[in-house]
């Protein structure tokens, strides 16, 4: 069992390497959303 598996991710294959790709993109994706919306929003 990896360390991922202990703590607030306690659901199996919360570690898999799909899982964090898409989380990564998510995440990545969100913040790259909210920068161009507060850069397009600023600087009408």
């Amino acid at each position: 069992m990896s360390d991922f598996n202990r703590g607030i991710m306690k659901f199996d294959n919360a570690d898999s390497p799909v899982v964090i790709v898409l989380s990564a993109v998510f995440i990545l994706g969100t913040i790259s959303a909210l920068l161009w919306w507060g850069y397009t929003s600023a600087y009408l």
